[in-house]
């Protein structure tokens, strides 16, 4: 293609976000993963974004009886037969979190070892999987992911802390399904996809202390409940950690990645007539920081041919980061990042971009992200709105909502972390 205008750069963005999110769709990619059926009984459980779609691909695939039970999302439930879900809060856990956790910890007891126990795993399950250690409370490990959530800390630290305040993650529900064989199917949202990080790690050895958490909450200044900041001086029983005889027999298998999600997009953008460039699956640091950072090097394409010529697609992946200070808007990672990237392109012909969360929701709101063109600042502008001052106060999504620029998914039912896409003509 000779030369691209907005509805043809928009068209292309939207079509290869959708290419990514597809391609991380438990329903396409989870049965080729699945372990041989066992002597015992099989019991599936799950937590996070996807654990009912995972749910209901395994019992399509399954080919003996099952049950169990998973958690997900409110609102991200499907039907199942045999497999229950169960519904929580996200981000920040409830008393159905609370619940769900105890349920599937009680789920896992008892088995024996010709038992198989099947653990859905992907991106939220910290939240949705709650259990509370011994002395702490659900309203402790509440206030702390708040916190936690505001602290600009990274999704590794947060889950560093939240897996010593726990009774059931960083390889403790497996270490409780002993002596039963665990099989973990996983969807990473972590950049580096490092198992005992997706949603803090409840199948798979922790490689982290108490030590750690302390020292993690010292660097961010977060102020604990008083029951918090003992349990952690205490460091009583810490999470089982590699070598465990206890975890000996678990295998952990990745069915989607943020690479993939990557990779799918980058096939669509050929097609497209673009040249992809994946710049990384794992980038991390400031939302509206990495803005200005992915501006100057869609310049240098303008300008130099490099690193890649026009047209041409920039794809990330990872998670940033948005550290509020003071009263906040509305206004996720990708919607920030998005608004510091048109701020440094100061209206910059010939490039637009999308960046969105593949589970279809930014942060807290009710869209998976926004697309940004060269006219954005002006329409924001001639609109009554000052670009900066609305990065400044953390209210993207309210600028991106006022000019009709959000991505709307629903939920995609997945989860690979953010996707970003910058086109350069």
């Amino acid at each position: 293609m000779a030369s691209w205008d907005d509805a043809q750069a928009r068209t292309a963005l939207r079509a290869v976000f959708d290419a990514a999110v597809a391609a991380a769709d438990p329903r396409r990619v989870l049965p080729a993963h699945l372990p041989a059926r066992p002597r015992g009984r099989t019991v599936v459980v799950g937590a996070g974004k996807s654990a009912a779609v995972m749910a209901a691909a395994v019992e399509d695939a399954w080919d003996g009886p099952i049950d169990g039970v998973v958690v997900t999302r409110d609102g991200h439930a499907v039907p199942t037969r045999s497999i229950e879900v169960l519904e929580a809060s996200h981000p920040v856990p409830d008393a159905r979190s609370e619940a769900a956790a105890r349920r599937i910890l009680a789920a896992v007891q008892g088995l024996g070892p010709d038992d198989l126990v099947l653990a859905l795993i992907s991106g939220g399950g910290s939240a949705l999987l709650t259990l509370p250690a011994p002395g702490l409370t659900l309203a402790h490990k509440q206030e702390v992911n708040r916190a936690l959530l505001h602290s600009g800390a990274t999704i590794h630290e947060m889950n560093c802390v939240r897996k010593h305040l726990s009774a059931i993650k960083g390889g403790r529900l497996a270490a409780a399904a002993h002596p039963a064989r665990v099989v973990t199917l996983a969807i990473s949202d972590v950049p580096g996809d490092d198992p005992a990080v997706i949603a803090s790690g409840p199948t798979v050895p922790d490689p982290t202390s108490f030590a750690d958490a302390r020292a993690l909450i010292d660097r961010y200044g977060i102020a604990l409940p008083p029951e918090v900041a003992a349990h952690l001086d205490r460091a009583e029983e810490e999470t089982p950690k590699p070598g465990d005889p206890r975890l000996a027999g678990a295998a952990f298998r990745m069915i989607a990645t943020p690479q993939m999600a990557l990779e799918a997009a980058a096939a669509k953008a050929r097609e497209l007539g673009l040249t992809p460039l994946i710049l990384g699956d794992a980038l991390e640091g400031e939302s509206a920081v990495l803005g200005t950072v992915m501006a100057g090097i869609a310049r240098g394409c303008r300008a130099h041919g490099t690193p890649a010529s026009p047209p041409c697609l920039l794809l990330s992946g990872g998670e940033t980061t948005v550290t509020i200070k003071g009263p906040a808007g509305r206004g996720g990672r990708n919607t920030t990042f998005l608004l510091g990237l048109a701020l440094a392109l100061k209206g910059e012909p010939g490039v637009w971009a999308i960046a969105g969360d593949t589970d279809g929701i930014d942060g807290t709101e009710d869209a998976a992200g926004a697309i940004v063109a060269p006219d954005t600042l002006a329409r924001a502008r001639a609109s009554g709105l000052d670009p900066a001052a609305v990065l400044a106060r953390f209210d993207s999504y309210g600028l991106f909502a006022a000019l009709g620029d959000l991505v709307v998914t629903g939920p995609t039912l997945t989860n690979v972390n953010d996707i970003r896409a910058v086109l350069v003509a």
